[in-house]
């Protein structure tokens, strides 16, 4: 009887997480900047701002990363997509470069809505942020 009802318990949680995993799925992460940035960017532009490398545009404007929180699905998404770490990796990045003096992650806000919020009133921002929150306030420059 006991077994039967384990069986029952982890046949529901699995159930659970392969539906958590196709919705999460179907939800595709962007990269947005402010609607007036007459910017194109490649994958490798958009790494390098977010990695510190290069603190300005492809036109030479300045260029300002703006995180989401860590844990967040878009940023792990994003993380792993683009910046080819996982969030162990990225951390241990920033740490490095912070104990140098050599840089300073990307300012950190809680949700989508921010993340676009703050890049609709500041051209310099660069963010990303779940594709179904894109609206003409921010300009989509690479989706994944």
């Amino acid at each position: 009887m006991k077994l039967y009802c384990i069986k029952k318990i982890v046949s529901r949680m699995m159930f659970a997480v392969i539906l958590l995993t196709s919705c999460a799925a179907l939800s595709e992460v962007v990269v947005v900047v402010n609607s007036n940035n007459k910017n194109t960017m490649a994958e490798d532009d958009i790494s390098r701002i977010f990695l510190g490398k290069t603190k300005s545009f492809p036109d030479g404007a300045e260029a300002i990363p703006v995180d989401q929180a860590a844990g967040a699905v878009n940023r792990s998404t994003f993380v792993g997509a683009v910046l080819k770490k996982n969030d162990r990796q990225l951390k241990a990045y920033w740490a490095q470069l912070l104990f140098t003096g050599k840089g300073t992650p990307p300012k950190e806000v809680g949700s989508s809505a921010e993340v676009k919020k703050l890049i609709a009133q500041n051209p310099s921002l660069i963010g990303y942020i779940d594709s179904a929150d894109v609206d003409p306030s921010v300009k989509v420059v690479f989706k994944f």
